[in-house]
């Protein structure tokens, strides 16, 4: 798969940057689906760190309407930058597992930290690439890729330290819902966006090769952000922000296999779980194949 052979399981329960409740419970469900055996069963060693503490979203004040739990989702961030940042001094594989995609600014953060020209494959419904003042919710899990390329509240791009991704090493695939002031960012910003109607015209395979051969050309890492509402919801109900139409069963193990051969990927999130609203842990156990397949399971 790459060279390490140790996966750091880091799992973060919060859902304060999301408008709906109940990803906070998506690490315990991938455990509950038997991730560590999962990964074990690949061949590699696996570590489970546990969770971070984060706060409930009841006790989380949130004056600013337009940047909702605001302070509790920075100090959060930080300690995911933290954790994400020593795995990598440790020379092993992080794998964290969401909660909502705020959590996102503390692993990008943590990438370019670590290394010179990080690359990002943001696998997502949505572009999360609004600031302050185009959200119409106000909620931060919209606003983590934005905030990764140098664009939002000082407070979020605080935890880079001046050190954000170019967005032209930025692919978005899969995205079918973005805003209008969105749009317009992500085009100044000139990131690669791929949508759903793309994949439907050229074909998985053709859209993510382009898009890896865009961002990667240059880059030292590739960081993965899968958000669980890219998948169709008939395949994966318990996601946070459910949008028809999505990526089919084949073609989200198709993604993870491609990543898993090009050994570019340095880090993986799976975020946006929602066990609330799910079937009988479906989409946990479905988020567990799918990091299988990321980490080097191959039918044959």
């Amino acid at each position: 798969m790459h060279e390490h052979n140790l996966v750091r399981i880091i799992g973060v329960p919060m859902d304060m940057g999301a408008g709906r409740r109940g990803v906070d419970m998506g690490p315990s469900a991938m455990r509950y689906a038997r991730l560590s055996k999962a990964i074990e069963q690949i061949g590699l060693q696996c570590e489970d760190t546990g969770n971070l503490k984060t706060p409930l979203h009841e006790t989380a004040a949130s004056p600013n309407p337009k940047l909702r739990h605001l302070t509790p989702i920075v100090k959060v961030c930080q300690q995911v930058k933290a954790q994400v940042e020593q795995a990598f001094l440790d020379g092993v594989f992080p794998l964290v597992l969401g909660g909502d995609h705020s959590l996102a600014i503390g692993t990008l953060a943590a990438s370019c930290a670590h290394y010179e020209h990080p690359a990002v494959l943001w696998v997502d419904a949505h572009g999360d690439f609004n600031t302050e003042t185009t959200s119409p919710s106000g909620n931060i899990h919209g606003m983590s890729l934005a905030a990764g390329t140098g664009r939002g509240a000082e407070a979020l791009l605080a935890l880079f330290e001046g050190r954000f991704i170019d967005p032209h090493r930025v692919a978005i695939i899969g995205v079918r819902q973005l805003d209008e002031g969105e749009k317009r960012l992500l085009r100044e910003a000139g990131v690669s966006v791929y949508t759903i109607a793309d994949i439907d015209r050229d074909g998985i395979q053709a859209v993510l090769q382009h898009a890896l051969s865009q961002v990667t050309r240059d880059a030292d890492a590739l960081h993965v952000s899968f958000d669980m509402d890219v998948l169709n919801p008939d395949i994966a109900p318990g996601v946070g922000t459910p949008v028809e139409g999505g990526l089919s069963y084949r073609e989200a193990h198709f993604v993870m296999e491609t990543l898993a051969e090009s050994r570019l990927m340095k880090f993986l999130e799976v975020v946006e779980l929602n066990p609330i609203l799910d079937r009988q842990n479906h989409t946990g156990t479905l988020a567990v194949e799918l990091i299988a397949s990321a980490l080097g399971k191959r039918i044959f």
